[in-house]
């Protein structure tokens, strides 16, 4: 059984029922019901105590960065000064063009997937409100060349 960050124990029924979302968020709960094959009440019940929980965050819809207009794409890596991390993830999350935000341990300490309209837009991100942030000590920069989303 895994256990949800609140301490919450999932099932197996759980987990078929987040398989289901994550492969598709717009599903009515009656097609969740029919896949997971349990009733619409059960499936209606567990989504909503999924939710209470915290294991289900929010609904949301998978965008193609390159269709959408954003064709240049980097991961940014990050060293911070000690204890700056809770002032600059507010700055971080403030940035439109960073889509990702992750506390690492290793060789630094956040990477970022930073979205941008074109390599022009990426560097003035990056070099204009990323590294000019309090806090930041150094920055790694690593294109991307092909994406590929698996979820």
């Amino acid at each position: 059984m895994g256990e949800a960050a609140s301490g919450m124990k999932l099932d197996d029924i759980d987990r078929r029922i987040l398989a289901e979302l994550t492969r598709d968020g717009r599903l009515s709960v009656t097609a969740v019901a029919e896949n997971v094959h349990i009733s619409r009440a059960h499936a209606y019940s567990r989504i909503a105590r999924l939710t209470e929980a915290g294991v289900l965050t929010k609904f949301t819809a998978l965008v193609d960065p390159i269709k959408a207009g954003l064709k240049a794409s980097a991961y940014v890596t990050l060293k911070l000064r000690q204890h700056s991390w809770r002032e600059l993830k507010e700055a971080l999350q403030a940035v439109p063009e960073v889509h990702h935000i992750a506390l690492v341990g290793g060789n630094f300490d956040v990477i970022l997937l930073v979205r941008a309209v074109d390599n022009v837009d990426l560097r003035r991100v990056i070099f204009d409100q990323i590294q000019s942030m309090p806090g930041i000590l150094d920055t790694q920069t690593f294109l991307v060349f092909e994406d590929l989303d698996t979820r």
